[in-house]
């Protein structure tokens, strides 16, 4: 399993896919203003070459950066206000209790890191306001970032991209070294492996790069052309292209029209089908997949059982580009190509039909998996949707585009279904935003709202916001009594439980968690029902001292989570079932269930329970006389907290005062100064080193005196 981003320390570049052609000039320019300046924008026309050029750029310097160089895609995200959160998720971060700009901040406070955020121009006021304020408050961060204008921001040194040079532009240079003909060549020898550039042929090739003026995409899709047409036939027809274009487009900047022309050009050479697709795929904010081609793309015009062969066509032709993964093979379209084909998509009168297919598909999508969570595929499932982020929220913004009430009631139950992504893997910053807008824009009561009410609750109840989680659910019961919703009911009551419990008032949650366990209305809502309420009511019960009761409830909600194959629960009550036995005086079997715990929730990105099972662990170390281990777990579980934005222990009384215990007996038994040598050690840990630490099976310093403390 692949170590989620931000548990690292060394930065999440992309690879580079494909050769890096000239540009010596320019890539000089932007390393010698990132060393002389905190903020440095690349500007320029689309598909001249921004984020190619940065990402050499940020791969050619990664070794200058001890804390990483960090790779931000924003050309998906249509939101200005959701910037810090698609940053914060970029580095790994765990969504926070607080605002994600203050705990960006935190994060790079004493890193010496680079930030790139490729493609502001469509965000510039987000971007704009997150990048003065990270670079005002981080004396050690600096910022590369790409747009089509520059972000205004003080401080900002702007480096334009402009085309690459034109055979003939240096007189003395010789047509085979011009960096537009090699670019054509490269390109052109993976489309076409017998082309080569000769005496026959360079002066064509030098025209059509000259006719193309030199803009790098204009030129890649060219050369997909060679394995249909010679450089010959792809300069006429390129002429007459332009001589309608010219005619159509007067005011339109020379090379727009030039990129216009080259793209319009690919897209008449494309099959009515493939043109069709193209157009369809456009809706897609993030990549995808064959499924959801053949679930939002096909219909009218476009069978299904063709699918298949016009992908293929549109990844020949360079249309598509194309990533195989572990789960098989996805799809994406670059955002110049996808503007176009979003254009051409209005143009045909489809979007509004299309857009339908689109929420429709992730609308089942998000019910199958909330359907699928509680059994046997939960990594899966965490897998999959965390690929699609992109596109749900897309999608949830076209349900809530209108005043369609049944649009906005599809959202709801879209958004409301993901209720594990947000509570339970890690991302409950961005379902809180996500379910906030949802529910505004629902004006009635409804079974759906209802929903997302409890589960707002739960999101919140998972951020540390108690008051907050408590009117969402007390809401939510108001509102489920007039639709006559007793499923709500009974999950806000359970929801109330757990707030209760988070308050340490433990009769309060007893009673609630007692209700909502026995009016459990079935298997439906094994999760997050019934097992969370079990789980929680069985720590009402240990720290009640009925330590024998408590054990025997986890005992049954184990077995339950084995037989359904069921992971995150388990982790959970796993971890409960070790609160138990340390407090029956059973450390050896208490560390070995805490630390089963860690090694599922690692899996899951489940880092509120990553962290609540170190300081658990960290205690267990001191039942052990084990005080430099139990620091150093103290310090790594401290410092991400902090890296991780949330409220260290959930502000819960029933975890900081174990905490706090712990603390105070590892000082005391250390020492100060060892103390803080120790806690200093896991400080420095990040957050992936420290899970290996606690549970032993990687140790993060081999051959230093923590190998097996």
């Amino acid at each position: 399993m692949g170590t989620p981003t931000g548990w690292r320390q060394d930065g999440n570049l992309p690879m580079e896919l494909t050769g890096f052609v000239g540009r010596a000039r320019l890539l000089a320019t932007i390393k010698r203003r990132l060393a002389e300046h905190r903020l440095v924008t690349v500007t320029g026309i689309g598909g001249v070459g921004k984020s190619r050029t940065t990402l050499r750029v940020a791969h050619t310097v990664r070794h200058l950066y001890p804390d990483g160089v960090w790779f931000v895609d924003l050309a998906r995200l249509r939101d200005p206000t959701m910037v810090p959160q698609a940053v914060a998720a970029a580095l790994g971060l765990a969504d926070p209790s607080r605002p994600e700009t203050e705990m960006l901040a935190d994060w790079a406070l004493e890193r010496r890191a680079l930030l790139v955020l490729d493609a502001c121009e469509h965000l510039i006021e987000g971007c704009a306001e997150l990048t003065e304020s990270l670079l005002r408050r981080c004396g050690r961060l600096r910022m590369l970032v790409t747009s089509r204008q520059s972000l205004g921001v003080p401080g900002e040194h702007t480096v334009p991209v402009p085309p690459l040079a034109l055979p003939g532009d240096d007189p003395a240079e010789s047509p085979y070294d011009n960096e537009s003909v090699r670019l054509f060549a490269e390109r052109a020898s993976a489309a076409a492996p017998d082309f080569v550039i000769d005496d026959d042929n360079i002066e064509v090739v030098s025209e059509l790069c000259r006719r193309l003026d030199g803009i790098p995409l204009a030129i890649e899709l060219a050369a997909v052309r060679l394995r249909t047409l010679s450089p010959r036939q792809m300069l006429a027809l390129l002429t007459d292209r332009f001589s309608l274009l010219t005619g159509a487009s007067r005011t339109a900047l020379p090379r727009h029209r030039t990129l216009r022309a080259a793209i319009g050009w690919s897209h008449e050479l494309c099959e009515p089908g493939e043109r069709l697709l193209w157009a369809r795929l456009s809706l897609f904010a993030g990549d995808f997949d064959l499924d959801a081609v053949r679930n939002v793309c096909a219909g009218e015009g476009l069978p299904g059982d063709r699918v298949m062969e016009l992908v293929a066509g549109l990844v020949e032709k360079s249309i598509l580009l194309s990533v195989t993964e572990t789960a098989g093979v996805r799809y994406r379209l670059i955002d110049t190509l996808r503007e176009y084909g979003l254009e051409w998509l209005t143009e045909l009168g489809e979007a509004e039909a299309t857009r339908k297919r689109l929420r429709g598909y992730y609308l089942r999508l998000a019910e199958e998996a909330e359907r699928a969570w509680s059994g046997s595929a939960q990594v899966e499932w965490f897998l999959r949707l965390r690929q699609e982020r992109d596109n749900i929220r897309a999608a949830l913004d076209y349900c809530l585009a209108g005043p369609d009430p049944e649009a906005v009631r599809d959202g709801l139950r879209m958004i409301s279904s993901l209720w594990f992504m947000w509570a339970a893997c890690g991302f409950a910053r961005e379902g809180r935003v996500l379910l906030d807008r949802a529910i505004a824009a629902a004006k009635q009561p409804s079974p759906e709202k209802c929903k997302a009410l409890w589960v707002l609750s739960y999101v919140l109840s998972a951020q540390g916001d108690v008051p907050g989680a408590i009117e969402a659910a007390e809401r939510c019961k108001t509102e489920a009594l007039l639709v006559g919703d007793h499923s709500a009911v009974i999950l806000a009551t359970k929801m109330l439980g757990t707030a209760a419990l988070l308050q340490g008032d433990l009769t309060k949650a007893q009673a609630y968690l007692g209700v909502a366990i026995e009016l459990h209305q079935g298997p439906r809502e094994l999760n997050p029902g019934l097992l969370p309420a079990i789980v929680e009511q069985s720590m009402v019960l240990n720290y009640q001292g009925r330590h024998a009761d408590s054990e025997e409830l986890l005992n049954d909600c184990r077995r339950l989570c084995l037989e359904r194959g069921e992971l995150w629960l388990r982790s959970y009550a796993a971890w409960a079932t070790a609160l138990t036995q340390r407090a029956a005086g059973r450390i050896e079997e208490a560390v070995a269930n805490a630390k089963d715990s860690l090694r599922i929730k690692r899996l899951l990105h489940d880092v509120l329970g990553v962290l609540i099972a170190m300081n658990t662990l960290a205690a267990l170390a001191m039942d052990e006389s084990r005080a430099e281990r139990a620091a150093i777990l103290l310090g790594a579980s401290e410092a991400n907290w902090r890296r991780f934005g949330g409220l260290p222990q959930l502000g819960a009384p029933i975890l900081s005062n174990d905490h706090d215990r712990c603390v105070k007996e590892c000082q005391k038994s250390l020492g100060e100064d060892a103390y803080q040598r120790a806690f200093d050690d896991g400080a420095r840990m990040n957050l992936d080193e420290a899970i290996a630490f606690a549970i032993d099976d990687l140790p993060p310093h081999p051959t230093g005196r923590h190998a097996r403390l």
